[in-house]
């Protein structure tokens, strides 16, 4: 099993900081097999599209009214 990473964006959020940058920093050294597990106050579709493109696949999970758990497979 590869390595995970985790990420809460949503203290940065509510300051109103853009976290792609951040997001971007935790996802690039990723290899296939890694996982990257997102948490957001909200589904962040356009994300989506985004890491498609960067060969993961996804699955998000709504845990409460604010808060996403996205998690993110690295495809080989």
């Amino acid at each position: 099993m590869g390595k995970i990473v985790e990420l809460d964006v949503r203290d940065d959020l509510q300051k109103k900081l853009e976290p792609f940058q951040k997001i971007m920093n935790a996802v690039q050294p990723l290899e296939a097999g890694d996982t990257f597990i997102l948490h957001a106050p909200f589904k962040p579709v356009p994300l989506f599209a985004v890491m498609k493109a960067k060969g993961f696949t996804y699955e998000a999970e709504q845990l409460d009214k604010k808060h996403w758990k996205v998690t993110f497979v690295k495809q080989g």
